[in-house]
């Protein structure tokens, strides 16, 4: 399954990441590299928690995205 994540770097120098399709997941990093890492293993936690939170289209693709 691919979802897609959004990264942002903050003003902090920060690099804070989320994904649109699972309501409450962010994640962190001092980097852009560590920040997906991040992202990647909350997303995994989240969908652990409970799985019956996948959006209804899984042709997603995971893409980052520099705002």
């Amino acid at each position: 399954m691919n979802l897609n994540v959004v990264i942002e770097h903050g003003e902090d120098g920060y690099y804070a990441a989320h994904c649109p399709a699972l309501k409450s997941c962010w994640s962190q990093g001092r980097t852009r590299d560590e920040a997906l890492r991040n992202i990647r293993e909350a997303i995994e936690l989240y969908l652990e928690s409970d799985p019956n939170e996948l959006p209804e289209d899984r042709d997603h693709e995971v893409v980052a995205l520099t705002l």
